[in-house]
């Protein structure tokens, strides 16, 4: 059962806390959410169809290990009426008591910009600092804060190593104390 939730303007984040039960497989095999024990009632966290991430810290998870999930209630769907409560998953904020093992949730990464980094399609979407470390912000994020090279930094939100091994990459929520994305998730 949901333990715990903050208003966000107009939408709930709840804290739910249960046992890990099984990953929730897509038409083409991707993994696009996860199926938790909540004191006996199942629940499903539903991943955003872009965040190809959300699903690695579920990977390596054994059934019936403690979890706490942060997830907005994804209300009734128009396709058809759900045999259980469904949340849209915002972060898996522990596993067994613990930070999950590749992301750590709201860490801090600060530095001095000196240089963009670029979507696939060319657009900047986030900064490498001096440190190395990669904050990513998305293009309309990148855009809002409109930082330039020499500029200092910080950042916080979801945290992993980058696949060099060297630095890491944050997944912003806050930059310079401004939030990057509003109450409506945009």
């Amino acid at each position: 059962m949901p333990s715990h939730h903050e208003s966000h303007g107009t939408l709930d984040v709840w804290s739910v806390e249960g046992r890990f039960q099984q990953l929730i497989y897509s038409p083409r095999g991707s993994i696009e959410g996860v199926l938790i024990d909540t004191d006996g009632v199942p629940t499903q966290f539903v991943f955003d169809r872009h965040d190809e991430d959300a699903a690695r810290d579920f990977e390596s998870l054994k059934v019936g290990q403690a979890l706490v999930i942060e997830g907005i209630e994804a209300g009734p769907s128009p396709k058809a009426e759900s045999e259980h409560t469904v949340y849209r998953f915002e972060r898996l904020a522990s596993v067994d008591g613990e930070p999950p093992r590749h992301a750590r949730a709201e860490e801090r990464i600060e530095g001095t910009v000196v240089r963009f980094n670029y979507a696939r399609h060319g657009e900047a979407n986030g900064v490498v600092l001096d440190t190395g470390d990669f904050i990513h912000m998305k293009p309309d994020g990148h855009a809002k804060l409109a930082l330039k090279v020499g500029d200092r930094v910080r950042a916080e939100g979801r945290t992993q190593p980058l696949a060099t091994g060297q630095g890491r990459v944050v997944e912003a929520v806050r930059v310079n104390a401004r939030a990057l994305r509003d109450a409506d998730g945009s």
